[in-house]
């Protein structure tokens, strides 16, 4: 891990919704994956350190195991679409059935929210001092809060 001076930065937003982001110069990253149930309010969320075929996999189990039979939507980022994932969901699909968003509509998908909400109280409002106090953050974030969106009207929206 690197520890480095951090430096504000400036986003390209309003000027009147202008945040000022505090980052730290490395090159480190964290990843989210995110479900949101239909029924239930039930919502899962973790963190990996690449974005590969191997830890989608590894997270379509964690929501196998709280969901136990599932349809998912995702969007076609290649790692959803790879082999590795295409054999999976050969395997499983007596619990797991995987549907595509349509390309360039992220606004019909509920989890783009909780990204946006994510970002805007954990980037814009907090000051932290390393990368793993902010891997941290976005755990404790994704773990307490409730989103409680309704996710039909994010899937039946209207895209005229």
């Amino acid at each position: 891990m690197h520890d480095s001076i951090t430096t504000k930065r400036k986003r390209w937003i309003l000027k009147e919704k202008r945040h000022t982001v505090t980052v730290t110069g490395s090159h480190e990253k964290t990843i989210v994956f995110g479900t949101l149930s239909l029924v239930g309010r039930k919502q899962l969320f973790r963190q990996y350190e690449r974005f590969d075929g191997q830890s989608f996999i590894a997270y379509l189990e964690e929501v196998r195991k709280k969901f136990k039979k599932f349809i998912m939507f995702v969007d076609r980022a290649t790692q959803h679409r790879s082999t590795l994932v295409k054999e999976y969901l050969q395997r499983n699909t007596d619990v797991i059935r995987m549907e595509y968003f349509p390309v360039g509509l992220p606004l019909l998908n509920a989890v783009e929210e909780c990204w946006r909400q994510g970002k805007d109280n954990i980037l814009s409002r907090n000051s932290y001092t390393s990368f793993s106090d902010i891997k941290q953050a976005i755990s404790n974030y994704y773990r307490t809060k409730r989103f409680n969106l309704d996710i039909k009207k994010y899937l039946f929206r209207s895209i005229d």
